[in-house]
């Protein structure tokens, strides 16, 4: 008998095409996020379920006592709506998809850099608008781009992907904080400055990029004093996780002048977006599209099966979190 797996949301139609000769596999054809209740009950029906960054997973919604579920095949690198202990203790596997989302996400954070320096969502508001008078030499001045410092929190695949645009495209400096000691080659390469904390690479930056996992480890890692801590003229970019920013004192900081603007693809309550961004001109916002290609897609969908596969044939799944 095939495993049966249940799908949470609508994945490519290639790579369900292979998952329902596979298994016996539930797809969610109407591309409705499902209930807290339903994912609930999913753990009794099915022995893997196949969720996504919009699906939340806290401890309450598994199981208290046996459940059918050995593994969640997560659909994205990022597995901070999962509750990890909460899986570990049931003996569950949690896997991801590490890896292939790098490029395109990587191309988001530069794209929502140069828009809100070069203020482009402004400019093309205005136009649609019809409220465009013409070129004048005063006209939605910004700030310039090329030659710049940029600061990188957390230099992982994509910080080191973000950082190689930035400066072999651009011209920039890059200074960057990681946890561990990166030494290497593609940071030699452009005399990327690793610095002792996240406060000195936020004093030194023009731009600040956030690369970093989400999870309550992170949870509003830019908060106040760090959002105080940068230049008044720097720019907080953010494709990470939605929960790693304070989006209040993100607000405070943007009301005050604290910084220059924000380049945002992720939210903490994500779809909802707090008022106070969405009124604000030098914020540039994107509706989580840092791995929104369809080749990007349809790759992460391939390696979630790929990991969905090799377990139930009892071997090692290959990007095993849990």
């Amino acid at each position: 008998m095939k495993p049966r797996v249940i799908v949470t949301r609508r994945w490519p139609a290639k790579v369900e095409s292979i998952l329902t000769e596979r298994f016996d596999a539930v797809l969610n054809v109407d591309d409705v996020p499902m209930t807290a209740a339903e994912l609930a009950s999913a753990f009794q029906t099915h022995d893997a379920i196949l969720p996504t960054v919009s699906d939340r997973l806290p401890a309450s919604v598994f199981p208290s006592g046996d459940c059918r579920t050995r593994l969640l095949a997560n659909f994205g690198v990022g597995f901070s709506h999962i509750d990890v202990a909460a899986a570990r203790e049931r003996g569950i596997t949690v896997t991801n998809t590490p890896g292939v989302l790098t490029d395109c996400t990587a191309d988001i954070a530069m794209s929502l850099l140069l828009s809100v320096a070069r203020r482009t969502g402004e400019g093309e508001r205005q136009l649609r608008a019809g409220a465009w008078k013409g070129w004048c030499p005063t006209h939605l001045i910004g700030t310039k781009v090329s030659g710049k410092k940029l600061g990188i929190i957390g230099m992982g695949r994509i910080g080191k992907a973000m950082a190689c645009r930035a400066h072999f495209g651009f011209g920039m400096d890059i200074v960057f904080y990681n946890r561990s000691r990166i030494d290497d080659d593609m940071t030699r390469s452009m005399s990327a400055r690793q610095l002792p904390s996240i406060e000195a690479v936020l004093a030194e930056s023009d731009f600040v990029s956030l690369h970093c996992p989400g999870g309550a480890e992170n949870k509003h890692l830019m908060d106040e004093a760090r959002l105080s801590a940068m230049k008044p003229t720097a720019f907080l970019i953010n494709t990470a996780r939605g929960d790693v920013v304070d989006e209040i004192a993100l607000v405070r900081a943007l009301d005050k002048g604290v910084i220059a603007g924000a380049g945002l693809d992720v939210y903490a309550e994500e779809p909802a977006v707090a008022r106070g961004l969405l009124d604000r001109e030098n914020v540039v916002l994107l509706p989580h599209l840092g791995s929104a290609t369809a080749e990007t897609r349809e790759a992460m969908g391939m390696k979630a099966l790929d990991n969905l596969t090799a377990f139930f044939e009892g071997k090692a799944a290959p990007d095993r979190v849990v």
